[in-house]
């Protein structure tokens, strides 16, 4: 028997004699897999052939690391080809004259049956042998002796000064043929860190099931993704690690730019992932920015991701636009005069600057937005809505449709309770009873049902941004060119299933020795209410653009989700089942997020300039995390019921009994919601066939911890989190995280640009209070005399519009290798015949979906998704084609 033979540690200058692993990868699909299993890589990968197995890369490993090795019967063996496949994203020829190479290692998933102990490497120096365009080939070959056993990973080394892209491993000349190893994944380089990537097989176990000779890598690999909270990350590192959001301002810059730590006692909210960064120099508390934003590296972009959608484009373009766009309008803070000049944007455009034409990044990354960039003019594309009826935007039935089928139909809630209440401080806010009165409500409904009757059938409805922002009303008015009232608006729900709008209060607090004000306003048959109404309607549309923008979208499926994906990365091995699962949920969204945090959600950026609370827009979001977030009502049924929109009943479609029956997101989306619950049950129960295995497996039930009392730790004591001791618990909770990231991110995202390029819309900042709240005499007078001014004053700039408009066409964007829900099969998937029946159903199911929402979008009795120049309901669509189609349902949050 050898004897054990020891790593060097990590950061040693001597190179180490054995490696270890990260993450899986992937294999052909055929007859060879009971011998040689593959799987697939994080979140960098391209979409995959249905044929081949896919890769999964692994990290380095950990110091002070023991290796027994045992020697290898060679006196039987097979020659076996192993052709890397290198996507050139910068190669480095100059290494590669000098001999410098790959270093291949084929793992056995075997113990030696003599010694127990793992058995050696076999290793293999691949040289580059051709070279295409976009790709390099390296070639090795391996003497695998027959006794070898399974193999379980293959490890690779990059002797090259330079990181690189490995998309396969086909390792040919086994009796059972081919095996295919796509690996989607970037290589460092040992200069970078000496310790080797490995890729595990794509044949998944849970942590009781592992293989002998792999059970301490699959350990020592976990250990090496938590990795220490010691220094500043590294691009090359795989390390998954949390903390709170304290790198959105920059104090060092100005102490105007200083924001308040979210995350914690006094502002919770999710964890995001740990840089390592320096603090700053006037504020300890607050990380120091930088150019770039650390993620893990296997959650950047891949190379063919890159190649058609880079986030270092986007980010570029995101900085250049907006100082282009200033200088082409020279005042930030010039409105439009006349609603013709609204319309110049999509027919004139505007002129820019030569600086950002010649770097190109309009064309690079707004392709879809331009309707030509000639002699530096920028034209919009006119929206899909404005193309289907200029003036949708004025009726009031559109804007009560849209709180059902348009860009933030997850707001609208019933109305339970009357009068309605403020459950503010009176002390500080003023009176809590709501001035819209019974008196008022039924004026408007009159002759359809009295105000008791209509809660008792449940035809009231309301959107209630009244507690959330008025704390913030005194804040927000301090800030120049800017404003907010606390807003409440009520729905009345019509015999032909339509929502009518019936009133909107509007309530400023005691502000500087004043009583609060508030108004409510109506429907009005005289100019002077009618122009009240719109602009009433102006300061509610802005109220819900920064509520979808901040809460519906960014909190509850970007930064929600951020805390899932460090979990399952820290806690859950490549090898697990779970893991498996989630990780085409997970793909690209860290690097998504630390892209918002560079450019939109960061103090002074284009969230803050372009909406109403400004410098208080995240703020807000933790408000919202602190009061409203909760795991449980991520579900979507549960969300239906907690607002009011269902109600239990087992006889009816999905188990719910919608409050209003043509409510096209929640129609197509518990379908949706269904078909993922169905296909997350034919897969955990095939792993998972009694409870005891649940509660017997530490990784997941250490994971499920992680999630709750650290990665969103700040309300790791709340009583809803869900149980994980059943299968059943399993699968709810698995629902819940791919419908947010999947379904219910693709419902308030691949519309930005549809409902809110026409920004009169959808306005993102509301700039004026209304001309009642205490006017002088010139003032009202201006108002009487020239209302359609006063409205165009309240709408954002043509800078704020401007900028909006061009990121919303970016974020609405499908990258053209996009992967969408249930489309293309994981091969970890495809390689167990019972997993890849599932997800064949779960595909017919999705492409059923699709017909389903056609013929509903085609029936003029459906009335909230069809009629005269309404816009057809298709977000919840599974599949699309590139561009802004605003139909869709990818996966992952990758954009």
């Amino acid at each position: 028997m050898l004897k054990p033979q020891l790593h060097h540690h990590q950061y040693s200058k001597t190179k180490p004699t054995h490696f270890l692993l990260h993450k899986p990868f992937i294999l052909n699909s055929g007859s060879n897999a009971s011998f040689l299993s593959w799987s697939r890589p994080p979140p960098c990968f391209q979409k995959k052939n249905k044929n081949a197995g896919v890769c999964y890369c692994t990290t380095s490993y950990s110091s002070n690391i023991i290796k027994a090795v045992a020697s290898t019967d060679t006196r039987r063996s097979v020659n076996v080809k192993a052709t890397v496949t290198i996507k050139q994203t910068g190669l480095d020829d100059t290494e590669d004259l000098l001999g410098n190479t790959l270093l291949l290692e084929l793992v056995s998933s075997d113990l030696n049956r003599e010694t127990g102990l793992e058995k050696s490497t076999i290793k293999g120096y691949a040289h580059r042998t051709g070279q295409a365009e976009n790709e390099a080939k390296y070639e090795t070959n391996f003497e695998v002796p027959a006794d070898f056993g399974e193999i379980g990973a293959i490890v690779v080394e990059n002797e090259h000064h330079k990181e690189m892209f490995i998309e396969d491993v086909v390792l040919e000349g086994f009796i059972t043929g081919p095996v295919n190893i796509s690996c989607d994944s970037w290589v460092h380089s040992k200069f970078d860190n000496p310790i080797n990537r490995i890729f595990f097989t794509n044949k998944s176990y849970l942590p009781s099931e592992t293989p002998d000779g792999l059970k301490r890598f699959r350990k020592e690999e976990l250990a090496l993704l938590r990795g220490t909270r010691h220094g500043e990350r590294q691009t090359f590192d795989r390390i998954y690690d949390y903390d709170v959001y304290n790198d959105l301002g920059n104090p060092d810059e100005s102490i105007d730019l200083q924001r308040p730590v979210l995350g914690g006692n006094e502002h919770p909210y999710p964890r995001r992932c740990r840089t390592g960064r320096p603090p700053c120099k006037t504020d300890p508390l607050s990380e120091k920015r930088s150019f770039s934003v650390y993620v893990p590296r296997d959650e950047s972009f891949s190379a063919k991701k890159k190649s058609t959608f880079s986030a270092k484009t986007l980010f570029l373009a995101l900085h250049a636009l907006p100082p282009s766009l200033q200088t082409a309008i020279i005042d930030k803070k010039l409105g439009f005069p006349l609603f013709t000049s609204i319309d110049s944007l999509f027919n004139e455009g505007i002129s820019l600057p030569p600086t950002l034409q010649t770097k190109g990044l309009l064309n690079t990354i707004l392709p879809t937005l331009v309707k030509a960039i000639t002699d530096n003019l920028l034209r919009f594309e006119t929206p899909k809505t404005m193309e289907k009826d200029k003036f949708f935007w004025f009726r009031d039935e559109e804007f009560a449709r849209q709180t059902l089928a348009g860009l933030n139909p997850c707001s609208i809630k019933l109305v339970t309770e009357w009068p309605l209440k403020s459950k503010l401080d009176p002390s500080i806010y003023g009176p809590q009873e709501s001035a819209i009165t019974t008196e008022m409500i039924e004026q408007e409904i009159r002759g359809f049902i009295t105000v008791e009757e209509a809660l008792k059938q449940k035809k009231l409805f309301i959107l209630d941004y009244h507690d959330l922002f008025l704390p913030y009303v005194e804040k927000v008015r301090k800030i120049e060119g800017t404003t907010l009232y606390g807003s409440r608006t009520i729905f009345f729900l019509t015999p032909d299933g339509t929502l009518r709008p019936l009133a909107i209060e509007l309530t400023r607090p005691p502000i500087d020795g004043k009583p609060q004000w508030k108004e409510v306003c109506r429907p009005a048959w005289h100019s002077t209410g009618a122009w009240l109404w719109r602009l009433a309607k102006t300061h509610v549309l802005a109220h819900d653009s920064g509520y979808h923008q901040l809460v519906s979208h960014w909190l509850r499926t970007h930064c929600a989700t951020e805390p899932y994906i460090i979990a399952t990365n820290r806690q859950l091995s490549v090898l697990h089942p779970v893991y498996r699962l989630l990780h085409p949920h997970f793909r690209y969204t860290m690097e998504i997020n630390a892209l918002a945090r560079q450019s939109l959600i960061n103090a002074g950026g284009i969230i803050e300039s372009s909406f109403t609370p400004d410098k208080y827009s995240i703020e807000i979001s933790s408000v919202a995390y602190d009061q409203q977030w909760q795991f449980d009502l991520q579900a979507l049924p549960a969300d239906l019921i907690s607002r009011g929109l269902a109600v239990e009943d087992l006889n009816a479609p999905h188990g719910l009994k919608l409050t209003i029956d043509d409510y096209p997101y929640a129609n197509d989306g518990l379908i949706l919601w269904d078909n993922i619950k169905q296909w997350v049950t034919d897969y955990v129960n095939h792993y998972y066939t009694k409870p005891s295995l649940i509660e017997s497996d530490q990784e997941l039930q250490t994971w499920w911890t992680e999630i709750r009392t650290v990665g969103h730790g700040d309300k790791k004591d709340e009583p809803w989190w869900p149980s994980l001791k059943t299968p059943k618990d399993l699968i709810h909770i698995i629902t819940t995280i791919v419908w947010v990231t999947s379904g219910h991110h693709a419902a308030v995202n691949f519309g930005q640009y549809a409902f809110a390029g026409y920004f009169p819309n959808r306005p993102t900042i509301a700039r004026t209070n209304m001309p009642t709240e205490e006017p002088s005499d010139a003032e009202w007078k201006r108002f009487i005399d020239k209302p359609e001014v006063i409205l165009l004053e309240c709408f954002p700039s043509r800078f704020q519009a401007t900028t909006v408009m061009a990121v919303l066409d970016m974020l609405s964007s499908h990258s053209p290798e996009e992967e969408y829900l249930g489309q293309t099969i994981e091969p970890s998937w495809a390689e167990d015949p019972i997993i890849r029946a599932a997800f064949e159903r779960f595909n017919g199911k999705l492409t059923e979906l699709e017909e389903i929402i056609d013929a509903r979008n085609a029936n003029l009795d459906l009335k909230n998704r069809s009629g005269a120049g309404i816009l057809p309901y298709e977000l919840l669509k599974p599949f699309s084609e590139a561009g802004v189609t605003g139909q869709g349902v990818p996966y992952s949050i990758s954009i």
